[in-house]
């Protein structure tokens, strides 16, 4: 059988439009690789776009918008007096923006972040939308959210797939609301919806948690490598509740020398970067995420350790960091976008880690041990090496070399 065609060098950063059609009228979506449901519909959102009534005049809030598709149709011809979208994944906030852009549309906004915590206190909601997250805790905070937002009388509408949760979700919804009805199914996916009947919530068993305050995070203490450090989590960041078999195995072979500037790419919590910081002693640590959630953890991790000569920012793979370059990259990429599995992905991680190493530098990088990435660093770096081979993962490790050019980007 063939191998599977390695993904495009100069494809991943590309905006493009794909066409959905919404109770017989089409919108333009912005998307491109890494942006969920990228090259085709994703019926969860279609879904909440077709079956979710907006009335003249009303204000709606979708949490965890995607790309957009359910804020362009709310708020497109003047139908809500006010769209507000939010999304904690960087690449949707993009998108998002995008989609309404390309509609000319004025009265919806998108905003970075989690649930409601970017809006104003003030804010109430006819309407709210949420396009699962398959994080339970995540998306219990989202239901609370919705809950504290809307108005009596408000309805609160969700949508995904069955491998992604939506019954038991719903499950959780009806708990909150005291009901609930289904709006519509498709290819899998199902919508729901329920209405506030009271300002109280009817169960209140499943708000117990107290990650559900924005405010809230999680100590997470590591061992790595014989270092102690303390590390601030939230739910759905990767690894949130524990270290994580992967990241021990990057941390026991990745070697950080003295003085050198280190990117954590993907970097989650940023027990790597941190790790990297104690070892390199006076290089620059630089921990990058499009997760502005996990970005947000890091932040309070470092408000702890003022000594660290360490920073963190949102990002899509390195874009945020192209023009610097570092000693050593570490990694451990996305390979998954929703449910599927995208190697544009980490091609991209592939890719964006050799133009933003010093000549010399070095990658390290661990994956699932069946994944194919030898193709994609041979292809970028010339050569590989294994520097751990287990029965789970595997640890590849590649040199930028001094006469390699870069990959030009478009």
């Amino acid at each position: 059988m063939p191998s599977e065609p390695l993904p495009s060098p100069t494809d991943y950063h590309r905006w493009r439009q794909r066409t959905a059609a919404v109770a017989g009228a089409t919108y333009q979506v912005a998307t491109k690789p890494g942006v969920v449901a990228h090259g085709g519909d994703d019926p969860a959102s279609r879904l909440l776009a077709e079956r979710v009534v907006v009335a003249p005049g009303s204000t709606v809030v979708q949490l965890q918008c995607g790309a957009g598709l359910f804020g362009a149709v709310a708020a497109r011809g003047g139908r809500a007096a006010q769209v507000w979208l939010s999304d904690r994944n960087a690449l949707s906030v993009e998108a998002a923006t995008r989609t309404l852009t390309l509609h000319g549309l004025t009265t919806a906004t998108v905003v970075p972040g989690h649930g409601t915590a970017p809006f104003d206190p003030a804010l109430r909601a006819d309407v709210v939308a949420i396009r699962i997250p398959t994080e339970k805790l995540a998306l219990l905070q989202l239901l609370a959210d919705a809950f504290a937002i809307l108005r009596v009388g408000g309805r609160c509408c969700i949508a995904g797939a069955t491998n992604e949760g939506i019954k038991s979700a719903a499950t959780l919804l009806a708990s909150l609301f005291g009901n609930a009805a289904v709006l519509g199914n498709d290819s899998g996916h199902r919508a729901v919806m329920a209405v506030k009947q009271a300002s109280t919530p009817s169960e209140t068993a499943a708000l117990a948690s107290a990650y559900l305050r924005h405010d809230a995070f999680h100590p997470l203490d590591v061992t790595l490598r014989g270092v102690s450090l303390s590390l601030w989590t939230r739910p759905g960041v990767f690894s949130w509740e524990h270290l994580d078999e992967a990241t021990a195995l990057l941390a026991d072979v990745m070697e950080v020398r003295a003085g050198d500037d280190v990117l954590d790419l993907g970097c989650g919590a940023g027990a790597l970067g941190l790790l990297a910081a104690r070892l390199s002693a006076t290089g620059r640590i630089t921990m990058v995420d499009a997760d502005l959630e996990a970005v947000r953890c890091v932040r309070r991790t470092l408000a702890a350790s003022p000594d660290a000569h360490c920073e963190v920012m949102g990002s899509d793979v390195a874009a945020a960091v192209l023009d610097r370059r570092y000693d050593l990259v570490v990694t451990n990429p996305p390979f998954h976008v929703g449910k599927a599995t995208d190697l544009a992905v980490p091609g991209q991680f592939i890719r964006d880690a050799h133009a933003v190493l010093k000549p010399g530098g070095r990658l390290a990088l661990v994956a699932n041990r069946t994944l194919p990435y030898e193709r994609l660093l041979e292809a970028q770096f010339g050569a590989f090496v294994t520097l751990h081979d287990g029965p789970r993962f595997k640890v590849l490790g590649a040199v930028r070399q001094p006469s390699a050019g870069g990959v030009r980007r478009q």
